[in-house]
């Protein structure tokens, strides 16, 4: 009996304490099906168990409270939708139009010099403001159809993150700033720029009435071709800044067409015209031949300044790059078209360091006459002689 006694006592001990160890584990441990409960653990799936135990500590951290963000913080926050209408996170549009102004300020230095380093900066900071306001504007004019654009239904002004109103507040700004760039140069460059101004305005228009839209925007891009020589030279010199601005042009209807066709299925829905759908399936002819006029041009440009070696040899390089871009391309591919089009960053980088490096060779018989077509010729008239009197 009283052994009876003893084990009915060992088991009621153990029941209560495996009740109160059970009762202490049960808010630590996620709930569990009850067969896991009766059952081996080894039976239940470990990823289960896993995804059990992360659940239960997602919903205790829910119940935190959210830390309150930092003056700094929110305004950055503020200052973020502004950042992508000016496309700060896609510099690639202000490379493109920074290296027409590069390759005039190279081109228009003295033989065996380097580039003025202070317009380079000044024309690199007016690339960046005014590369922001044309997108500003293009939003601007373009609010209603971005919306119907898969690639571009998230932009500030279309997804209505900013209000028009902000945003023309906003152009203001950068318009304001790019004339403070502006008025740094001499007053036969500020005139040239400010006349710029409106191919920059009217350019989103262009692929409402017609299928060259890239034929006005090459236009406005490569302004700078003028516009960098006469900031240094205090004038253009047609000779050699009429060839690189045109090349500039076909330049830019080739890496722009590219970029049309990753968007030309909803520029057919929607009604927008642009030289991908002109050009169709003949797109990489049409390329081609823009391709050769750039050369020509560049050619040209380069013996009107009697530029060396260097310089030609990076125009070949310039023109087989074109080439690998076009023959290589998919125009039926966007992520291929994006690929082709962000590459003529290295374009307009071959091409520079090919001016500055032929400029540094040219010899001082080169350096005399260019000086000479720099400076015009003064003509002195001269008084007749009085005839001799014989008396």
């Amino acid at each position: 009996m009283f052994a009876l006694r003893h084990l009915r006592l060992q088991s009621s001990r153990h029941f209560r304490s495996s009740y109160a160890a059970a009762a202490t584990t049960k808010h630590m441990l996620p709930r569990l099906p009850a067969r896991v409960l009766i059952g081996d653990l080894s039976h239940w799936d470990r990823r289960q168990m896993q995804d059990l135990s992360s659940s239960s500590r997602s919903s205790s951290t829910a119940t935190e409270p959210v830390k309150p963000r930092t003056p700094v913080e929110e305004l950055l926050a503020a200052a973020k939708p502004y950042a992508q209408l000016m496309r700060i996170d896609r510099p690639i549009g202000t490379y493109l139009l920074f290296w027409p102004c590069a390759w005039s300020i190279a081109l228009s230095a003295d033989a065996g010099c380097w580039p003025d380093l202070t317009m380079l900066g000044l024309f690199g900071t007016g690339a960046l403001i005014m590369r922001g306001a044309g997108c500003t504007i293009n939003d601007l004019w373009d609010k209603d159809i971005d919306a119907k654009v898969e690639r571009t239904r998230m932009r500030p002004l279309a997804s209505g993150q900013i209000s028009q109103f902000d945003a023309i507040v906003f152009l203001s700004a950068q318009l304001s700033l790019g004339l403070l760039v502006l008025v740094q140069l001499n007053w036969q460059s500020i005139l040239l720029g400010a006349s710029s101004l409106g191919l920059v305005i009217t350019y989103p228009l262009m692929k409402r009435v017609t299928y060259w839209p890239q034929l006005v925007l090459g236009m406005a891009f490569n302004w700078g071709a003028l516009l960098g020589w006469c900031a240094t030279q205090g004038s253009v010199n047609l000779a050699a800044c009429l060839p690189l601005y045109l090349s500039g042009v076909c330049w830019t209807i080739v890496y722009d067409t590219i970029y049309a066709h990753q968007d030309k299925l909803d520029d057919l829905q929607i009604g927008v015209k642009s030289t991908a759908l002109r050009f169709g399936e003949n797109t990489k002819a049409w390329l081609s031949g823009f391709t050769a006029a750039m050369l020509t041009g560049l050619s040209a440009a380069g013996w009107a300044c009697d530029q060396t070696v260097p310089y030609y040899a990076a125009v070949g390089i310039v023109g087989a790059h074109l080439v690998q871009q076009i023959y290589s391309l998919n125009i039926n591919n966007p992520s291929d078209c994006a690929k082709k089009f962000l590459s003529n960053h290295q374009v307009g980088l071959i091409l520079f360091l090919g001016i500055v490096l032929g400029t540094l060779l040219k010899s001082n018989e080169s350096k005399k006459k260019h000086q000479a077509t720099l400076t015009p010729s003064s003509y002195v008239p001269t008084l007749p002689q009085q005839p001799e009197v014989i008396s």
